[in-house]
């Protein structure tokens, strides 16, 4: 009987087990561990979002491989974990920001799109018949002139982040970010940050792998292949001569 109970708590979406704990939420945060990695970086003229973009074979084609979103002009998104899901909360997220602006003609706030995405989210531990989404998502934007960086997970809960992660690898991006974050950082030092964050979870990436994104006064601004490899070339990265050495 105990392990039919413990199977009752694990497939059920809205029933606590006797410890405090929905299963089927902690499922679904495995699931996001499991994606590549997204890192949102805020800084004192934006907000950086950047994420791998990795194709799994040689024969897919990189820019169907979409992991950063523009909400509305001051406001996107980066995603983690389960790409049909992270579309599902990235169509509903824009509906919001566009009801928002037909409803009260202005820009919905950062946090309260995240916390109208979080809701919705949440919804899906309370009721049967449902599954929690497998995905996470970080929403920065630009909110009464000042950046903000929010991040929403498979529980529905909204957190506000100066700079974090999602996805596979969180802590060692997470152990770098609060290593060398500063209230001073500008947009550029932003994404030099963000890309050195992803370079630290898996050092074979190329740019072709990268996707990045800003959000500032100027508004949503996505960068070209072109751009990223610049970026990446400029980098400080560890070089490949000490691997090269060991080998020898």
């Amino acid at each position: 009987m105990r392990g039919n109970d413990q199977q009752a708590y694990d497939r059920g979406t809205s029933l606590f087990s006797p410890d405090g704990r929905i299963y089927q939420v902690e499922y679904a945060r495995e699931a996001v561990s499991r994606g590549a990695p997204s890192v949102g970086v805020r800084t004192s003229d934006g907000v950086v979002l950047a994420a791998q973009a990795q194709a799994s074979s040689s024969l897919m084609e990189s820019e169907s491989i979409e992991k950063l979103h523009k909400l509305d002009d001051h406001v996107g998104t980066a995603s983690a974990g389960h790409v049909a899901d992270a579309r599902q909360l990235i169509d509903f997220a824009r509906r919001m920001a566009q009801g928002n602006r037909l409803r009260y003609r202005e820009p919905v706030g950062v946090e309260t799109l995240t916390k109208y995405v979080t809701d919705h989210i949440q919804e899906n531990t309370q009721r049967g018949g449902t599954r929690p989404y497998g995905a996470a998502l970080l929403i920065g934007g630009i909110e009464n002139g000042e950046p903000r960086l929010f991040g929403a997970d498979p529980s529905g809960t909204p957190h506000e982040w100066k700079a974090t992660a999602i996805g596979g690898s969180r802590q060692e991006i997470q152990d770098l970010l609060e290593e060398e974050w500063s209230e001073e950082l500008t947009l550029d030092d932003g994404i030099g940050l963000a890309l050195r964050a992803l370079f630290e979870a898996n050092d074979e990436l190329t740019a072709a792998d990268l996707s990045v994104a800003t959000v500032s006064e100027e508004g949503y601004a996505s960068f070209t292949a072109e751009e990223i490899a610049d970026l990446v070339e400029s980098l400080d990265l560890p070089a490949e001569e000490d691997d090269a050495e060991e080998d020898e």
